[in-house]
């Protein structure tokens, strides 16, 4: 029954008001957590770890042995690659691919982008 129903049944009955009930105000520590990360600016950070993290997973161990992701920046995953045929090939070929598994992943908001760099 709803409690304002309730109050009300209440204070006909007895011909007395009833104070309206108080309402719920209880929240999952989740909540509060996610709230308390999103105030520090540490939500992007440990999706940053997460995403940095995964690299290896998403590339394969040949490319992630010649090329490393350095950080994400609203949204623009930055990977040093030592060479520059490697680069080029991580550019031009395999670049569409590993992003759409980023955006599976990860979804689309999180890596929109990726830049490789020589270094």
């Amino acid at each position: 029954m709803d409690p304002y129903r309730r109050a009300f049944i209440l204070s006909e009955w007895r011909g007395l008001p009833e104070p309206p009930p108080k309402p719920d105000r209880q929240t999952t520590a989740a909540d509060v957590i996610g709230k308390i990360m999103q105030t520090l600016g540490l939500g992007a950070r440990l999706k940053q770890e997460e995403v940095l993290g995964a690299w290896k997973e998403i590339v394969g161990d040949f490319i992630a042995s010649h090329a490393a992701p350095q950080r994400l920046d609203k949204g623009v995953l930055y990977v040093q690659v030592l060479q520059p045929t490697m680069h080029y090939e991580l550019d031009r070929v395999w670049k569409p691919k590993i992003l759409s598994k980023f955006k599976e992943r990860f979804g689309a908001r999180v890596v929109k982008e990726i830049k490789f760099r020589i270094g």
